[in-house]
C-alpha cells in the first residue's frame, strides 16, 4: 500500500526513469522539440509574472485597497449613523417619558379640579335641597297646623252631633271639649 502510494511522487521527481519505461514522452529531453517547448514554456512564465507582478498585481492591489478603504469609510459612517440614532432614541425616549410624565400630572390635576369642583357644586345642591326642604316642611308644619285648627270646630260638631243622637239630649260643651283637644293632640304626635 506505501509502495503504490509512493510511486506517483518517484515518477515526478525523476523523468529519466519514466522515460527509461516509456511511460512518459513528454518527458523525453532527448528530443529538441521537448526542449524548444520547455524553454519557451520558461520564457512565457517569466514574462507572465513580470507582466503580473509590474502591471496587473499593482493595479488589482489598488483596486483592493480602495475597496479596503471603501469598506473602512462606509463601516465608520454606519457605525456613526448607529451612534446618532442611538442617541436619537435616548432622546426620543426621554422625551416621551417626560410628555408621559407631565400629561400624567396634568391628567391628576384636572381630575383633582373636578373631583374639587364636583364636590363644591354638590355642597351648593345639598344647600339649596337642604334650604327648600326645610321651607317646605315648615308650609307642611304650618298646614297641618291649619288642618288640625280648621278639624277642631269639625270635630265638635260631629261629636254633638253622635252623642245627641245616641243619648237623646245635647252633650256639655265644657266636658266635650277637653277631649276633642286630648284626640287632636294624640293624632298630632
Amino acid at each position: 500500500m506505501r509502495l503504490s502510494a509512493a510511486l506517483p511522487f518517484l515518477f515526478a521527481v525523476s523523468p529519466t526513469a519514466a522515460m527509461a519505461e516509456g511511460t512518459m514522452p513528454q518527458m523525453d529531453f532527448g528530443n529538441p522539440l521537448t526542449s524548444a517547448q520547455v524553454l519557451w514554456m520558461v520564457v512565457i512564465l517569466v514574462a507572465l509574472y513580470l507582466l503580473l507582478a509590474r502591471w496587473g498585481l499593482p493595479k488589482m492591489g489598488a483596486v483592493l485597497e480602495n475597496r479596503a478603504a471603501v469598506i473602512a469609510r462606509d463601516l465608520q459612517a454606519a457605525r456613526e449613523a448607529k451612534t446618532a440614532a442611538d442617541r436619537a432614541v435616548r432622546a426620543l425616549t426621554r422625551t416621551m417619558s417626560e410628555a408621559r410624565a407631565k400629561a400624567h400630572a396634568e391628567i391628576a390635576e384636572a381630575v383633582a379640579a373636578a373631583k374639587a369642583q364636583a364636590a363644591a357644586e354638590a355642597a351648593t345642591a345639598n344647600a339649596r335641597l337642604d334650604a327648600r326642604l326645610a321651607e317646605a316642611e315648615a308650609r307642611i308644619f304650618q298646614a297641618r297646623g291649619a288642618a288640625m285648627a280648621a278639624l277642631k270646630p269639625v270635630a265638635g260638631q260631629a261629636a254633638t252631633a253622635m252623642l245627641a243622637r245616641l243619648t237623646g239630649a245635647a252633650p256639655d260643651q265644657a266636658a266635650l271639649a277637653p277631649r276633642i283637644d286630648a284626640a287632636l293632640a294624640a293624632r298630632q304626635a
